[in-house]
């Protein structure tokens, strides 16, 4: 026997249901920009949120981050923060950035990187764009500059991250790098390199240094 249920929560159900109905109608007929920013939220929160109406939330989201992008890389705590959050939708919203990056570095991992130095920098934008704080990552790569590792070197403040390049050159060695990329990304939005830049620039290893050691591309 079910339970009963006030007419005016029955056809809310029911406008919620056939909302979300039309939203996946729009999604896999009408391409890429079917769906406004906030109804992208909207359908991501579905998964989190069975029922009711997700709406609010998403738009709430838009409001507190100023963009898609921004929401799906804040952090989940941010995220907890606004009203009609919990850690599930947080997770909901959290896998679909982890799958971008995923799918970004396939696209990297398949083909020589100097080759395909518009998907290197997609991958790049989509895990570095969000960042607060400098962070220096080296791509160690093969001989046919294929990525081999994508490693994390140092993580510092928003102005500043060091590195030692001898550090750099021994993981290169031991992953049997033939080359490498240097990256990092400046969060206070100048794009002009720091004195810190030049130096470790400089201080960088040069093709024929030592027997065995890779060369290297900044």
């Amino acid at each position: 026997m079910s339970e009963y249920q006030p007419e005016g929560t029955r056809h809310a159900a029911q406008g919620a249901s056939g909302h979300r109905a039309r939203l996946r109608q729009r999604l896999l007929e009408g391409g890429p920009e079917a769906l406004a920013d906030y109804e992208v939220l909207e359908y991501l929160l579905f998964a989190a949120r069975p029922r009711g109406d997700t709406k609010p939330t998403a738009k709430a989201l838009l409001a507190r981050f100023g963009s898609l992008a921004a929401v799906l890389n804040a952090d989940p705590r941010a995220l907890a923060e606004v009203e009609g959050m919990g850690e599930v939708s947080a997770a909901a919203l959290k896998i679909v950035a982890l799958a971008a990056r995923r799918m970004a570095r396939s696209e990297v991992r398949q083909k020589p990187v100097l080759a395909s130095w518009q998907a290197l920098l997609d991958y790049l934008a989509i895990d570095m764009a969000h960042l607060t704080v400098e962070r220096v990552r080296v791509l160690y790569l093969d001989a046919r500059n294929r990525l081999i590792l994508d490693h994390l070197a140092q993580e510092g403040t928003i102005d500043e991250a060091a590195i030692h390049p001898r550090e750099v050159v021994k993981k290169a060695l031991e992953v049997g790098a033939t080359a490498l990329i240097l990256v990092h990304n400046h969060p206070s939005g100048n794009p002009e390199p720091s004195r810190a830049d030049i130096q470790i620039t400089r201080g960088s290893p040069r093709p024929g240094v030592c027997s065995g050691s890779p060369s290297t591309t900044t």
